[in-house]
């Protein structure tokens, strides 16, 4: 396989086909993930996210990622098949409003239990109230070893699941602060920022978000930030990631995405992945 997917790509996208607004059923996205694995964007690809009821119905060795409330994750980890291999597990904790502590304390019982497994564990915390005291038990749990980081949801059916660039920044510079890893989920549909002709809502990009975590990492404040995630010109985007494809990611683990296809057509687009890749 080529080195066609430069260090900063790598691993960027989670598989969310089985996902809204994607929807596809298990069946079909299962040899479409496999066909991906086996593609030129296999370092860019990571597992297929799998809600944690479905498991069984998988028949084909595959990666997976485990999604659901902390409740059917452990039943799922009691009877995962034995074709499958676990990669990360991804549970959101509270619904907004709620308070994410016991959902938090819930979830870390869980990966106490299991934490022998090479498992990463992503707490979704909503971006609401109780969210810096979350942050603050997810880098507690860190402290202590064991394979926590933080997942914030970026959009959804609903303008109000869309953080502005200001919460965000706020939320991407506090992990930067707490030395705390976190992964993105929903709305992240093309690399700039740009307004869904169909529904209205405007979606961040995901090389606005790469390239506001690339200033985090650099020192930069959150209203800096806030300005490069509200950017909808391509231009300076491409040369802040540019300047530093062959540098690992700092902070952000990546994205999960209903289609694997966008970001690969954007990035390739914008010329950040080449055109022709040889296997």
């Amino acid at each position: 396989m080529s080195n066609a997917v430069p260090p900063l790509l790598a691993a960027l996208v989670d598989d969310a086909a089985v996902f809204p607004p994607g929807n596809m059923p298990l069946p079909d996205a299962v040899p479409a993930h496999l066909g991906h694995r086996d593609g030129p964007w296999a370092a860019m690809i990571g597992p297929l996210l799998v809600p944690a009821d479905d498991l069984p119905e998988i028949a084909t060795a595959v990666d997976v990622g485990i999604v659901g409330p902390p409740g059917a994750v452990e039943h799922a980890l009691e009877t995962i098949p034995g074709h499958l291999t676990v990669r990360q597990i991804e549970s959101p904790v509270a619904k907004r409003g709620e308070d994410p502590a016991p959902g938090i304390d819930q979830l870390a019982g869980l990966l106490r239990k299991k934490g022998d497994e090479p498992w990463s564990w992503y707490f979704e915390v909503p971006l609401a109230w109780g969210l810096m005291r979350a942050l603050d038990q997810l880098a507690q749990l860190r402290a202590e070893g064991l394979p926590a980081a933080a997942k914030f949801r970026t959009g959804g059916l609903a303008a109000e699941l869309f953080p502005t660039p200001v919460e965000l920044a706020a939320v991407i510079c506090a992990c930067r602060d707490r030395e705390l890893p976190f992964k993105l989920t929903a709305g992240l549909h093309h690399a700039v920022r740009h307004t869904d002709p169909d529904t209205g809502l405007v979606h961040h990009g995901f090389l606005n978000v790469l390239a506001a975590t690339l200033a985090a990492a650099g020192g930069a404040e959150p209203a800096d930030l806030a300005g490069i995630l509200a950017g909808t010109d391509a231009h300076p985007l491409t040369t802040t990631i540019r300047a530093a494809l062959d540098e690992p990611r700092p902070l952000w683990v990546g994205f999960g995405s209903c289609s694997v296809d966008e970001p690969v057509t954007d990035l390739t687009n914008l010329g950040l992945l080449p055109r022709e890749v040889r296997a």
